[in-house]
């Protein structure tokens, strides 16, 4: 794992000083300084578990990014499943595909084994330390359980105090085939020629541990070690995962790891400090009780999913299951996965951003030979390294080529990708990613669609057939490749300007804005290209980016609010093939449209159709991304910042009268906190990271006082739509209030409302 050692030694020294202190990993902050008892606001967020869950979809889990298992029954036996999954254990056969011989690969599974009989168990996922904790009733007697994976090893520990009759309980560990999950005949996916499995697995001994060393075909292997230590009553299990490639250097680590383990109460200081840290980052609170755990359980999630170094999240990110999709998918949900990490401020997750600039030389080989010298892609899947491998409709999905059918030219998906670095580098104004990353991708991933633009006899520039993902016909002009072509070249062009490149290209990039082609359109909205109408049901809002996430048609014009609201009908309208990311897209584009009641509405709909016990997804496999971006929806209805205007509270529902945010974050580099009480807002304030131009929506009826935080005037004035334009140097704050309001500044949770049933399985 890429954890720093300086990290891990700051958090283990915080965590014994914390314990010194007669407060194992608590902090001043967690018992209110900053207003919030956070042990006692995240507790209601806590899935709990009186019914054993008997699938991924129903269970707990843990992770760091890395290290990942979910725990459910073993089918058919009476005994709990440990996965035990790792995001970098794949294969490395680039001829067979990114789907088969660069696929994530399976590692195996511990079962918890009782000597008596299930009978119950009472199980709490505490999202607030991480850590699973609960007991399973049996015949016999019961076992009461602890279980974490740290935050910065490459570890499961699992506590186990058994009573009398069950001190003979076990713990058994069952490798898999090293073999991609496609190749599973249930998927109907069969493998390329050729392709192999792995070599069996060599279980070993090594003193009182153990090893399954799992060696690859391609050189290199992947090891799971573990042991078992008692101490009183309690018996622990170590285990832990290493990888490497082509070297086969993984059976020392995953011993040293196991081996040098602490008790459980030492591993929790700096896994919980890790944590606390983590949460006190920002903070939202709404009355929707259930809605309000649903987010910060996302925020759990995204952190045991993502880190920065980490491999960008898979399909099911390190929670590897059975899928078809066992590879990076880059068309639509590493995008969705991410949304939600700028607003909530946990830019230390940005993974595709750091992928993206480490494995850039690569993405210029994704593109057909005759356009690599100056242009860049990434196709529909990769593995870890943005690798794609053999790339044809059994193994991989190549970037392919406009104008051709085969193979399937779908081109934007880097310049979407490139959108979410975008978003990184505005919200913390980051100059350095904007030079090294940004600017230099989208400069080669435009420059790919230069190559194909072509003027047409009504004298505008068009795009020969290519594919909007995901709905099945190539078509010109297709609106996904529109949007992302104009958003491009409007950010190549402000970037110029920001970093003073003088680019020679800059005045194609112009004549492209002003010659484009308008998106095709029809009676029904937005058509999915020139000649194809959008006429069946279909999950995916490719055609749909000019509204949302790329705002470059948005409801604020209002010469396009008919053809928003037609066309985010006429998209929904269609059951049969939507799903759940179709619920989270709709409440985003209604929230840009202030209505609140309608995002509420969508998001209702999609916890009751698709959202699993424990707040996993579903399709034909395991996916994480809809939940995820479900949390980025809820952002939308509370703070939107683009286009240079942070807009507070547009778009919420009357039932949430009062709201409560702390440093959310937003484009500009600013953090923001807020109080919304009885219905309106009390105040705001706003701290500048970068000194950025600040404009404020800040919805407060009538007369404003600016002030920094002793009460001095700000510098501030009222612009002509009644927004309202502070002066902040870089480090600066101001508080806006009603004049003549005195309100506490401080932020605290709102009072709970509608349903508080726990997630999980209580």
């Amino acid at each position: 794992m890429d954890i720093s050692r300086r990290t891990m030694l700051g958090g283990a020294l915080a965590g014994i000083a914390a314990a010194a202190a007669g407060l194992p990993g608590a902090s001043a902050a967690e018992l209110g300084r900053d207003g919030v008892d956070w042990a006692d606001f995240l507790a209601t967020a806590d899935l709990r578990w009186r019914r054993m869950p008997k699938t991924w979809y129903e269970g707990p889990f843990l992770g760091n990014g890395f290290l990942g298992s979910g725990i459910y029954a073993e089918p058919g036996r009476n005994a709990v499943r440990f996965n035990v999954q790792h995001s970098q254990v794949q294969d490395h056969r680039p001829q067979f595909g990114s789907l088969f011989g660069l696929a994530r690969l399976p590692i195996g599974y511990f079962t918890l084994e009782p000597v008596g009989a299930i009978t119950g168990l009472d199980w709490r996922l505490d999202v607030w330390n991480a850590e699973l904790a609960g007991t399973i009733t049996t015949a016999a007697g019961s076992l009461e359980l602890r279980a974490i994976v740290h935050t910065g090893q490459s570890l499961l520990a699992v506590e186990v105090r058994p009573s009398e009759g069950e001190r003979g309980f076990q713990w058994v560990f069952h490798p898999a085939k090293a073999i991609s999950p496609r190749a599973d005949p249930v998927w109907k996916k069969p493998p390329p020629d050729g392709y192999a499995e792995n070599p069996p697995v060599h279980l070993q001994q090594a003193g009182d541990a153990h090893l399954a060393v799992q060696p690859l075909l391609a050189g290199g292997e992947h090891v799971t070690a573990w042991r078992e230590v008692s101490r009183g009553s309690a018996r622990t299990l170590y285990t832990s995962v290493a990888w490497s490639h082509p070297e086969k250097t993984s059976a020392v680590r995953a011993l040293q790891t196991v081996r040098r383990a602490s008790t459980l109460e030492v591993l929790t200081w700096d896994h919980r400090r890790w944590w606390h840290d983590y949460y006190r980052r920002s903070f939202l609170s709404i009355p929707d009780t259930r809605l309000q755990s649903f987010y910060w359980i996302q925020l759990y999630k995204v952190a045991s999913a993502a880190r920065r170094e980490a491999p960008v999240m898979a399909t099911s990110g390190p929670w590897l299951e059975n899928t078809p999709w066992p590879a990076t998918w880059w068309n639509l949900n590493v995008q969705l996965e991410y949304w939600l990490i700028q607003g909530s401020n946990h830019l230390e997750l940005d993974a595709v951003s750091y992928a993206l600039g480490k494995y850039r030389d690569r993405l210029t080989s994704q593109v057909a030979k005759p356009y690599q010298a100056d242009s860049a892609g990434i196709p529909r899947t990769t593995d870890m390294t943005l690798l794609n491998g053999l790339a044809d409709s059994t193994s991989g999905y190549p970037v392919g080529i406009p104008g051709k059918d085969t193979p399937t030219p779908e081109v934007g998906n880097l310049t979407w990708a490139l959108h979410n670095v975008w978003l990184t580098c505005r919200h913390t104004m980051d100059r350095q990613l904007l030079r090294d990353t940004l600017f230099p991708l989208l400069r080669k991933a435009i420059n790919y669609y230069l190559h194909f633009l072509a003027p047409g006899p009504d004298g505008r520039l068009h795009l020969p057939a290519t594919f909007s993902p995901e709905y099945g016909v190539n078509a010109p002009d297709t609106n996904y490749d529109l949007a992302l072509i104009r958003w491009g070249c409007r950010t190549l062009l402000d970037t110029a300007r920001e970093l003073r490149i003088a680019d020679p290209l800059a005045g194609k990039w112009q004549q492209v804005l002003a010659t484009l082609t308008d998106y095709p359109a029809d009676e029904n909205g937005y058509m999915i290209g020139a000649g194809v109408p959008f006429a069946k049901s279909h999950r995916h809002y490719s055609h749909l980016l000019q509204i949302y996430p790329l705002y470059e048609i948005t409801w604020e014009q209002p010469e396009h609010r008919e053809i928003i609201e037609t066309s985010l009908n006429h998209w929904v309208g269609f059951e049969g093939a939507l799903q759940g990311y179709t619920f989270t897209g709709a409440a985003s584009i209604s929230a840009q449209m202030l209505r609140g009641e309608k995002a509420a509405y969508y998001l209702d709909e999609l916890q009751k159709r698709y959202i699993q016990p424990n707040t996993m997804y579903k399709e034909s496999g395991p996916v994480i991304e809809t939940p995820l971006s479900a949390a980025k929806s809820m952002q939308d209805m509370l703070v939107q910042s683009w286009g240079g205007v942070v807009r507070l509270f547009p778009a919420v529902p009357a039932a949430w009268g009062d709201i409560a945010v702390r440093d959310f974050r937003t484009e500009g580099a600013f953090l923001l906190s807020a109080s919304r009480e009885g219905g309106k807002t009390r105040w705001l304030k706003v701290h500048s990271e970068a000194g950025s131009p600040c404009v404020l929506r800040p919805g407060i009826d009538g007369e404003l006082t600016v002030t920094d935080a002793h009460g001095r005037p700000r510098r501030w004035r009222r612009l002509a739509n009644g927004d309202v334009q502070v002066d902040l140097a870089r480090g600066q704050d101001a508080y806006v209030c009603r004049r003549g309001d005195r309100p506490d500044f401080t932020v605290r949770p709102v009072a709970p409302g509608g349903s508080s049933d726990p997630w999980g399985m209580p």
